[in-house]
This record gives C-alpha cells, sequence and structure tokens, in this order.
C-alpha cells in the first residue's frame, strides 16, 4: 500500500513518515514496533519501489543457461534441401535451433532420445554432420511453420554443416553424450524388426509353395 501511495502519480497526497508510523500502530500483538524500524523500511520503500518480477509465461528461457554446446551451423532442410543458418544449443537431451541469438523461442526443438549422430560427406556443404534414427522411424521433434504455429517434425535424418572439422567432432561429440535411451522404445523396435523377419519368412515360404505348385 505505502509503494502504491509513494510512486503512483494518480496518488496526490502521498503519506508522511509520521503517517505512516501511525498507520502501523498497534500491529505487534497490540505493540508496537520499533520506530527506527518503521523509519527504516518507509525511507527504502521511498527510495526505491518494490516491483514483483514480470513473469512471461517463457520457463524454457531457464533451459537455455549454461548450455552444453552452443554455436551457428548450417541446418538442410527436409522437404526442400536448401541450406539455413541456425543457431544452435545443446542442453538438457534436447538440440534447440534459432533463426536469431537473440529470439526467446525456438524455431525448433530435436529431443536426443534413440537417435544416433555420425559425421558425413554431402557435395553441397562442408564439414556435415546428421543427426538420424537407426530404424529410420520418423524422429521426435517439432517445429515452428511460418505462422508460428508448432507442428511435428517429419524428419528421419537432420543433417547439418559446421564451420571447420574440428567444431563438427566438437558437436558430435557432444551430441553423443546427451542422447539418451529409453528401454521401452528399444523393446518396440526389437519386436517390430521380429514381426518383419516373419513376414518376410512367411512370404518367402510362401512363394516357395507356389513354385512347387506351379512345377507339379
Amino acid at each position: 500500500m505505502l509503494n502504491t501511495s509513494l510512486h503512483n502519480p494518480a496518488v496526490k497526497d502521498k503519506p508522511t513518515v509520521d503517517k505512516f508510523i501511525a498507520m502501523n500502530k498497534g500491529i505487534n500483538d497490540g505493540g508496537n514496533l520499533p520506530s527506527e524500524l518503521i523509519i527504516s523500511l518507509y525511507d527504502s520503500i521511498k527510495k526505491e519501489p518494490f516491483k514483483i518480477p514480470e513473469d512471461d509465461g517463457n520457463d524454457l528461457m531457464h533451459t537455455f543457461f549454461n548450455p552444453d554446446r552452443e554455436g551457428w551451423l548450417w541446418k538442410q532442410g527436409g522437404r526442400y534441401k536448401s541450406w539455413k543458418r541456425r543457431w544452435f544449443i545443446l542442453n538438457d537431451n534436447c538440440l534447440y535451433y534459432f533463426e536469431f541469438t537473440t529470439d526467446k523461442e525456438p524455431r525448433g526443438i530435436i529431443p536426443l532420445e534413440n537417435v544416433q549422430v555420425r559425421d558425413i560427406a554431402d557435395r553441397s556443404k562442408p564439414n556435415c554432420f546428421e543427426i538420424f534414427s537407426p530404424d529410420s522411424d520418423i524422429i521426435k521433434a517439432c517445429k515452428t511453420d511460418s505462422e508460428g504455429k508448432v507442428i511435428e517434425g517429419k524428419h528421419t535424418v537432420y543433417r547439418m554443416s559446421a564451420g571447420t572439422a574440428e567444431d563438427r567432432q566438437e558437436w558430435i561429440k557432444c551430441i553423443k553424450a546427451s542422447i539418451s535411451e529409453h528401454p521401452f522404445y528399444n523393446m518396440l523396435a526389437v519386436r517390430k524388426k521380429k514381426a518383419q523377419h516373419s513376414i518376410r519368412r512367411r512370404n518367402s515360404a510362401s512363394a516357395k509353395q507356389s513354385l512347387l505348385s506351379v512345377k507339379l
């Protein structure tokens, strides 16, 4: 209340220190607080207004403090294989990329879960490496479109280009250290391979039976 009264331009009648002391009589279990304490509090609020920190709801910004690695990389598009320069931040087992270093929100997020990373040669760019799914599945990721809407990524591979060979190796090393394995995902991948193998065996057996029937 004192903070508002002292610093709100709409309040014309500013409370004095004596009035503030009078307003706080008997608040200490019926007794009064020491005058020195009340005067000190009054002077402190008068000198510097108390402000509640604004919450912009962007808790994601806390993720980008003290990243495992950050820097500029060239990123290849998914549908159109053009290259765009993006600012990448590696932290909390995720790779975030931004259009500018001053952006508060990333253009895309690549969770480093059940993926692998490798260096790769590309004719259009030097020092390339890529994050890929070992089973050629779509990597669980998201990005914002031209209208700012969050959409699910449809990449099986994310290809990047570093400025130097040393920079590429550092990125690969840091990304490898950040990759996490989900055992349930691995179990599903094993079952998927077994199912595919079983289907191929049945198809092969069926094809052989058909050939024998034709010969007979």
